[in-house]
């Protein structure tokens, strides 16, 4: 039994197969901005580009494309970019000329289902067309590939018309016959043994073969066609692709270096930039839980996990973040243990005793209970809002019961407030020039009239935001207050800038009170 390759090469499709997604379009910019991704950055062996007569707009971004392929690497870096073409009297091929490029992949007829009635013609006549366009290409310079479109059914229900179809062109020059699961009605065995039967019967070819993930088998198919001796597989980006789209490149990639151990020109480390560029120019979200570029894909929840990754990475394998442009975290939530926070507190260089990271987690933990997301850019507030003030001596002298602030166009804020002070209720309604101002000028009403007090000064208000635009991070509000001559300062950790404020504020005054108390004791 013949050994599969030992070097496998990839072609990607993302900007002719892929485009086929349901609402993607590249701009021409943006195909040649992902060319350059993909060849030189990611160093796939090969792309496929348009199909050839689109449109307009295609033509002018395939143009660009060969030219900055011809101006990078020459004859030998246009040769690995290839237009899809049709077998239609040399239209295909002097558009894919008047482009300046030099590979077709010229699309057949792989089932004899096909070729009768949607060609309504014979093997024969099919092949005769077929040799002329083949022709015409190697007279005008450019290279053929052919593509055996619904090859697998064919194979499935019409083995010879494919084995006569192939005996019929094998003289020709066509440097590659590529294999497409059409519909992907094929799972790894049958897959395997389609693959096995060309590779064993034409040994002197080199075949592709193109996966579609239809029964979500595109990534095993693939596998098994390289084990057959395949010597090319096709994929696509993020798995972007006609219906349920096809191979992703990502995981192919990381399935033939560790499962097969064959040798691929790829860069993985560039595995992540290019799927999240693809992300924004296609509009199509990756999946959180989409293997190897999804965001939650090396994301260990559990406590125990970051537990055993701590003792000799008892829960890594060998999908290593690193090597696809990506770094290991520790989800913060309610199955969070003191394992995963110490994980993320190590990144971020904070040491804490084993009381304190006792508070944290168990802070964490509620946060998950209400569904609260937390981040490792959130910690640090966190810890700075649970232990600032840890060991002080103070007591909940003044709580709030109730606040409503309400904002309406042409009028100023209003909030009304009912708040405990030593046990006492009080209650206030005042507006001001801002929910907070509102707020605070309630409050402060409450001293001054009803209490008989002075309400300290506000000096000074910071807000600080984790980076990274989440418009839900937790908002660090610091205040720093005078009163009687002394100046503090007091923080508040929310996802509600005004409700962090507010915070800061009950802060401000438990610490007031209690001082008073010790004051008075």
């Amino acid at each position: 039994m013949k050994k599969f390759m030992s070097r496998v090469e990839i072609m990607d499709t993302t900007l002719r197969d892929g485009e086929q997604t349901s609402g993607v379009s590249f701009a021409p910019q943006e195909k040649l901005s992902l060319a350059r991704l993909l060849l030189t950055d990611m160093k796939v062996d090969r792309i496929e580009v348009a199909s050839a007569r689109v449109s307009e707009g295609e033509r002018q971004a395939v143009g660009r494309i060969m030219e900055w392929a011809l101006r990078t690497g020459g004859e030998t870096m246009l040769r690995r970019v290839e237009v899809l073409g049709f077998v239609d009297g040399g239209v295909s091929l002097k558009w894919i000329a008047e482009c300046g490029g030099r590979v077709v992949n010229l699309l057949t007829k792989g089932s004899e289902k096909h070729c009768r009635y949607q060609l309504r013609k014979t093997l024969d006549e099919h092949v005769e067309d077929i040799r002329r366009e083949v022709q015409r290409a190697e007279t005008m310079g450019i290279g053929v590939n052919v593509y055996l479109e619904d090859w697998s059914n064919g194979m499935r229900h019409s083995a010879d018309y494919v084995y006569a179809m192939i005996d019929a062109l094998r003289d020709l020059p066509i440097r590659r016959f590529m294999l497409p699961d059409t519909l992907g009605i094929f799972e790894p065995w049958e897959c395997f043994a389609a693959c096995r039967a060309m590779v064993e019967r034409y040994p002197d070819l080199w075949f592709d073969f193109h996966a579609h993930n239809d029964y979500d088998l595109a990534v095993a198919n693939t596998l098994a066609a390289v084990r057959a001796g395949i010597g090319g597989v096709h994929t696509t980006v993020n798995g972007l692709g006609e219906r349920a789209g096809n191979a992703p490149l990502s995981s192919v990639i990381a399935a033939l270096h560790d499962h097969l151990h064959v040798e691929i020109g790829v860069d993985e480390a560039r595995t992540n930039h290019v799927s999240t560029v693809v992300e924004s120019y296609s509009g199509i979200r990756i999946p959180a839980n989409k293997p190897v570029i999804g965001e939650n894909v090396f994301t260990q929840c559990a406590g125990i996990h970051a537990d055993g990754d701590n003792k000799n990475n008892l829960y890594f394998n060998d999908l290593l973040p690193e090597r696809f442009g990506r770094t290991r975290q520790y989800a913060l939530g309610k199955s969070s243990g003191k394992a995963n926070i110490r994980k993320n507190l190590e990144m971020l260089g904070i040491e804490l005793d084993e009381e304190s990271m006792i508070r944290v987690t168990q802070y964490i933990v509620e946060l998950g209970d209400r569904k609260e997301i937390v981040t490792a850019e959130d910690l640090p507030y966190i810890v700075s809002d649970l232990l600032g003030t840890a060991g002080d001596g103070m007591t909940d002298a003044v709580r709030i019961l109730n606040y409503s602030l309400s904002v309406a166009q042409g009028l100023r804020p209003v909030a009304t407030v009912k708040i405990e002070i030593h046990g006492q209720t009080y209650q206030q309604t005042s507006a001001g020039d801002g929910q907070y101002d509102a707020f605070v000028s309630a409050v402060e009403a409450i001293y001054k009239e009803q209490l008989g007090r002075e309400f300290p000064t506000l000096l000074d208000y910071s807000v600080s935001i984790p980076p990274g635009g989440r418009t839900d991070a937790f908002v660090q509000t610091l205040i720093t207050w005078e009163s009687g001559g002394a100046r503090f300062k007091t923080r508040g950790l929310d996802a509600d800038q005004t409700v962090a404020a507010i915070k800061a504020t009950v802060k401000m005054l438990n610490k007031i009170e209690n001082n008073i108390n010790i004051a008075k004791s």
